[in-house]
């Protein structure tokens, strides 16, 4: 979150356009399409909303065509098999603490 929280801070001079989309109004999981448009070429960024009690929820978000969530699952699962879950769980707090030490910087 802080990574990309981080990275969008930073944008500026640009216009966020909707891609079509197409659903259902029952359902509860849906991918919007966007593009963003600025200086460059247009960069790809489409998020997976939920639709929870209180509202719909981003829970996963594709820039460039990979999902963050599938990119973690990735790198999660080689430090399981390295160093099991306890060793996950402290490299996770380690950097949160590392993290929230510098404030928004990472």
């Amino acid at each position: 979150m802080r990574t990309y929280s981080g990275a969008l801070s930073q944008v500026k001079d640009q216009t966020v356009q909707l891609k079509p989309m197409r659903a259902n109004p029952d359902d509860k999981d849906v991918v919007v399409r966007t593009e963003v448009r600025g200086k460059g070429d247009p960069i790809q960024l489409d998020y997976r909303l939920e639709k929870k009690d209180d509202g719909w929820k981003i829970y996963d978000v594709n820039v460039l065509g990979v999902w963050l969530v599938q990119n973690y699952t990735s790198s999660f699962a080689q430090e399981i098999g390295a160093n099991g879950i306890d060793g996950l769980i402290a490299k996770l707090a380690e950097r949160n603490k590392s993290a929230a030490g510098n404030g928004s910087k990472s």
